[in-house]
């Protein structure tokens, strides 16, 4: 039995390794945020969020089965949250009842154990053939319509009455029936558990039938090394039997155990809907484009991070920019320029593992991967220069990077002069663009902005942090030529309160 809530057609592996930059990534866009709203607190929550999220899907298709299971769950999230029980619930109680670990030297406590196992996954998965039965026709998407399909195919009712019989058979109640054969030296080889005799026979022919020949011996009470050799029989018996059963038991954990995986992903979405619909906060279904494709359009676009932590509603910006492989960001200080190129990776990442984003209506093209340079603060324990960290973190993206990737800059290349800062920022934007790789770019360079402003390129946008004639910032973005400023005189007053 398999889920298939996160592929069509295969598991998800939450063993599988993050991208090389993970650390870069879960650092500027603040993804840790995410992931404890996904969470709630749950660290097998947390962990299977944040394989999810930086292990984006680049098929568009791939997306939209994972928005359509998404957006069942947002319809039917109580009956979504009584199946993920079961699950956790199984694989708990799994933990409380299993002794296989005596199996290599006990195989009748591995059958006894098996038997008790199993008797409880059938309780279990008649709860989960229920659920089914009764809600299957709720849901639309086409990952739950297979997988409610499976349970109807591979738990229908001639399934729990095979299985109970065969569990009560194995219960062993009256005794143990073995055969053998003689091998070298007359030793017992091939040993095999048996079926009883049928006791449906009435208690008549059951006296008057024909039996096998047999013979028997009693061990006497004290004979510990004829029970010993007694119990030796019935342990070579039983155990290719309850190896077989050990096996079926995890089977059946293993299906439990993807099923908890997969469902971890769409119980974070529930987790994190409700606080945004708390916060008054739109969600949207974006709309996902092949990677060779330039689109990036939004409206009312906001960053999540920034939502969840201060607990309110956030301005949202509205963006076209299809068609475009550039997007320079300049303005003021403080007027939302970093926030928006979060909100920019948030989106994609959101986006790319199939959840909802945070924007009243979102399209954009898939990326091969994403990458963010960011500025950093200084560190003591840096060996050389800010330029030469930012150029070193720039050469190992450089190593990384594929066409139809995407970069974040944020403030890059500004631990020099203007001048200098300007011209190696425009070499390596230039080197991008002729990649193929989509650019988003935040800065103070004039000197840079102004030149990629000039050429009159049609594959650029240039956006601009609005600020008021009075100096207040309204954190919105629009298109705008670089301007030269970014008002740090309006920053000098709001600290010290001085006009000069």
């Amino acid at each position: 039995m398999k889920a298939f809530l996160m592929y069509k057609d295969h598991d998800f592996d939450l063993q599988q390794q993050l991208p090389p930059n993970e650390q870069a990534l879960t650092q500027d866009l603040e993804l840790t945020t995410l992931f404890d709203a996904l969470a709630l607190g749950d660290k097998f929550l947390f962990e299977v969020a944040k394989k999810a999220v930086l292990s984006g899907l680049t098929d568009p298709d791939a997306i939209r089965y994972r928005q359509n299971i998404v957006k069942d769950c947002l319809k039917n999230s109580s009956v979504v949250r009584d199946i993920y029980a079961i699950a956790v619930d199984s694989i708990e109680s799994r933990k409380k009842r299993w002794y296989g670990f005596f199996s290599q030297y006990h195989p009748m406590s591995t059958l006894h154990s098996s038997v008790d196992l199993l008797q409880m996954y059938v309780g279990v998965l008649k709860k989960l053939r229920n659920i089914a039965d009764e809600h299957a026709g709720k849901f639309e998407s086409e990952g739950f319509a297979a997988f409610f399909a499976m349970l109807d195919r591979e738990l229908g009712d001639e399934f729990f009455v095979s299985v109970q019989n065969h569990l009560r058979a194995l219960k062993l109640r009256d005794g143990v029936l073995l055969s053998a054969d003689l091998g070298k030296g007359n030793k017992g080889v091939n040993y095999i558990l048996r079926k009883p005799e049928d006791k449906k026979q009435s208690w008549m022919k059951r006296i008057f039938a024909a039996k096998p020949p047999a013979y028997v011996f009693y061990i006497a009470d004290r004979d510990e090394g004829g029970a010993n050799a007694l119990s030796d029989l019935k342990d070579r018996g039983v155990n290719l039997v309850a190896h077989t059963l050990a096996q079926s038991a995890d089977h059946i954990l293993s299906f439990f155990t993807m099923l908890q995986t997969e469902l971890a992903f769409y119980i974070g979405c529930l987790n994190l809907h409700g606080q945004l619909v708390q916060m008054g906060e739109p969600i949207s279904f974006p709309l996902p484009v092949a990677s060779g494709e330039r689109r990036h359009s939004f409206h009312g676009l906001y960053d999540v991070c920034l939502a969840l932590t201060m607990k309110q509603e956030i301005v949202g910006n509205d963006v076209t920019a299809d068609n475009k492989e550039l997007v320079i960001v300049t303005g003021t200080n403080q007027g939302g320029k970093s926030t928006f190129l979060r909100s920019i990776g948030l989106a994609q990442l959101m986006m790319q593992c199939g959840m909802f984003v945070p924007a009243e209506a979102f399209s954009a093209n898939v990326c091969e991967a994403l990458f963010t340079h960011y500025k950093r603060e200084e560190d003591a324990t840096m060996k050389s220069g800010k330029l030469d960290e930012e150029l070193g973190r720039m050469s190992e993206i450089a190593d990384r990077i594929t066409s139809n990737s995407m970069v974040l800059f944020n403030e890059s290349f500004a631990a020099t002069n203007e001048r200098e800062g300007s011209e190696i920022a425009r070499q390596i934007i230039r080197a991008l663009l002729e990649k193929g790789i989509k650019v988003f770019f935040v800065t103070h360079l004039y000197e840079f902005a102004h030149g990629f402003y000039d050429k009159k390129m049609r594959n650029a946008v240039f956006l601009r942090a609005e600020r008021q004639t009075d100096g207040v910032r309204t954190f919105k973005l629009s298109e705008g030529e670089p301007l030269q400023t970014s008002y740090g005189k309006d920053l000098y007053k709001t600290i010290f309160g001085m006009d000069h």
